[in-house]
């Protein structure tokens, strides 16, 4: 397989992307850690994102879904965050990343996908409550994972195949309006379920 070529422009507002994204989704995960270290340690303690009873980060925090693998989901952010940063810091640098490095941030970017897909579920129609912190990551990791993704089939890391074909260059063009189309998924998602809530501050 060749090695893949990107298109400068891209790939440098790629890289900006990465590294914004990882540090706003950082920061979030790293106070949303620091929250449920002081959640376990005093039960009584309120969240500083618990403002109401939809929006409520201990409602979430407290859940079986905000430990998914056995430990706090942030902490997965706190680690996976910086190499985010770190991957968009090398590109603005001038680094040619190998393709190897390229499937691991697809890997990675597409669990983190999965993941923030799972917890909206979750959040809206299981345990009733929203948190702040946690939908700033789930803004910041969807355009991650869009970007990366696209790079990736145009630029052939994903197969000389898909790279040239159609599909792929309508999802390059197409690229922005449905990250607006995930968003606005969730937007609505969150008014139909939570209208009740939301009709009387109104």
């Amino acid at each position: 397989m060749s090695q893949p070529v990107a298109d400068v422009p891209q790939e440098r507002g790629l890289a900006i992307g990465l590294v914004l994204g990882g540090l706003v989704g950082l920061l979030a995960a790293a106070v949303l850690l620091v929250e449920r270290i002081r959640l376990a340690e005093d039960s009584s303690y309120v969240p500083t994102c618990s403002i109401n009873p939809v929006l409520s980060c201990g409602n979430v925090m407290e859940s079986a879904q905000a430990a998914l693998l056995g430990f706090p989901n942030p902490i997965l952010g706190v680690a996976g965050f910086p190499v985010v940063v770190a991957t968009g810091a090398a590109l603005l640098a001038g680094a040619r990343l190998a393709r190897w490095y390229w499937l691991g941030l697809q890997a990675g970017v597409t669990a983190a996908f999965a993941l923030i897909c799972w917890l909206v579920f979750q959040s809206i129609y299981r345990i009733g409550a929203l948190c702040p912190y946690c939908m700033v990551v789930w803004v910041v990791v969807i355009p991650m994972f869009v970007y990366v993704t696209v790079r990736n089939l145009t630029t052939g890391v994903l197969g000389d195949a898909a790279a040239g074909s159609r599909l792929v260059t309508g999802l390059r063009e197409w690229r922005a309006p449905l990250l607006f189309g995930a968003y606005m998924v969730v937007v609505l998602l969150v008014l139909e379920r939570f209208w009740s809530y939301w009709s009387t501050l109104v």
